[in-house]
């Protein structure tokens, strides 16, 4: 009995968690995480000259960058920016957006 029990709590968990991950709208995430205020609207035209257009890059790539940029690893000027609101997303969330991001024409 206790096996059932077991068993069937993780079953609902793994269930769950699948159906979080695939609700994330990374659209969505990149307007309410502020990311449009920097990359412009679809990441194609950043307010600044320095900042990346982003938009049908790599999205291994692109999460690397996120990832580094909000450890510290990758630090510059222009990441000064992005570095104070990196704590706002999350890595689940740093990846549906470079993936919608990647699926954008250049």
């Amino acid at each position: 009995m206790i096996k059932r029990v077991i068993t069937t709590i993780g079953i609902i968990t793994v269930l769950l968690l699948a159906s979080q991950a695939h609700a994330l709208d990374g659209a969505g995430l990149y307007t309410e995480r502020t990311c449009i205020a920097c990359h412009g609207v679809e990441g194609r035209v950043p307010v600044m000259s320095g900042y990346p257009k982003i938009a049908g890059q790599n999205a291994p790539y692109m999460l690397a960058q996120m990832k580094d940029i909000k450890s510290g690893t990758r630090s510059h000027a222009h990441t000064v920016a992005m570095k104070n609101v990196m704590h706002l997303i999350s890595d689940e969330e740093m990846a549906a957006v470079a993936e919608w991001l990647a699926g954008l024409p250049e």
